[in-house]
């Protein structure tokens, strides 16, 4: 903990104690100043003393790390500007331990006075809570400068962010040190917007799905940090658009947010292939056969897929993308997980960036 008090500590000793059915699950590390390799670790009520390894190669990174705040015409500005505390993570991770992932929610003002400009948003805390030297995007940046010493120790490196203005700078620091990717959120509240910002140095894994794997009828994924000025129906759009490009017959239903697809084999191919053709109506009328009954009535096994494709809003930023598969007994079914991976691609090229 960072913002800790003497009664904060004593108060999360006290929780620990009265939870004894999880007590032996929980230790709380308080990190000492940065001269101070020592971190003293409260573990079941029990005060203990361990030493770090990774101070050595922290103070190589710090001593190589360019100033955030490089464009400054006064760097005694600079300087006063930046954090100076002790180490959010480091000295408080021991070597070779590994966690899922951390979760921060920083000092987000300078002074106290900064803390009540906004009466509308404004919260209460204590001086050691609610401020640092720099405010949120030096503490922040702080968290990553350990990152990147930690690296993989953890999965996941996340920090609330109270302006939204900070993200572009924080991000821009996050592909600095190199991490292999970044994610974002918003948070709403009544009136408060808060922001989540998560990072990771694992390399993504491309997901490879073998064809002995039990197939599943419906699939869905997540659009996260989806720019501002698209919403769910321009995400609608391109779904549609995706498809008909390759050939398939799409109808979308804007009132309900769904578009439902008829892909033949070639179709199919084609998607998986990433040959976007020029197919005009006609010639894709040519692989659909002409019927009085509805496109679900299809011979799905002569004639490819039948799916339909969902959108819905979950929070600001935020849409579930939902695939159906109309029938899963369809020979050719294994093909649905990869198309709607390769629709996950297309649409967080398009609105996520």
């Amino acid at each position: 903990m960072q913002d800790f008090t003497d009664i904060a500590l004593e108060c999360a000793r006290k929780n620990v104690k009265n939870n004894a059915h999880i007590s032996q699950l929980i230790e709380i590390r308080r990190a000492e100043s940065c001269d101070n390799n020592s971190v003293e670790e409260l573990h079941d009520g029990e005060l203990l003393s361990c030493e770090s390894k990774t101070e050595s190669s922290a103070r190589k990174v710090r001593e190589e790390a360019v100033p955030l705040f490089s464009t400054s015409f006064d760097p005694l500005a600079d300087a006063n500007k930046r954090y100076h505390g002790p180490p959010v993570l480091l000295g408080v991770v021991r070597d070779g331990e590994k966690f899922d992932f951390c979760m921060c929610n920083p000092p987000f003002f300078e002074t106290m006075e900064e803390s009540g400009l906004n009466p509308k948003t404004s919260c209460g805390g204590t001086p050691e809570e609610m401020i640092c030297p720099g405010g949120e995007k030096a503490f922040i940046t702080r968290i990553i400068e350990d990152s990147a010493v930690l690296n993989q120790s953890f999965r996941w490196y996340t920090s609330m962010v109270g302006r939204k203005s900070n993200l572009k700078s924080l991000i821009s620091k996050l592909r600095e040190v190199g991490v292999t990717m970044v994610k974002t959120t918003e948070f709403v509240q009544g009136q408060t917007c808060r922001w989540g910002l998560a990072w990771s140095f694992v390399p993504p894994v491309r997901k490879i799905i073998s064809r002995h794997v039990a197939e599943k009828n419906i699939i869905s994924f997540m659009l996260e940090g989806l720019q501002r000025q698209f919403s769910a129906i321009h995400v609608l759009q391109s779904i549609e658009s995706f498809f008909r490009t390759c050939g398939a017959s799409s109808e979308m239903n804007a009132s309900s947010f769904t578009v439902d697809i008829t892909a033949s084999i070639d179709h199919c191919n084609a998607i998986l292939n990433n040959e976007l053709q020029a197919i005009d109506e006609a010639t894709s009328c040519e692989h659909v056969p002409e019927t009085s009954n509805s496109s679900s009535s299809l011979h799905p096994h002569s004639y490819g897929l039948s799916f339909r494709i969902s959108v819905y809003q979950q929070i600001p930023g935020t849409l579930l993308v939902k695939g159906s598969l109309q029938h899963r007994d369809n020979p050719v079914s294994g093909a649905f997980s990869l198309i709607i991976q390769r629709l996950e691609e297309d649409l967080k090229y398009k609105f996520c960036r």
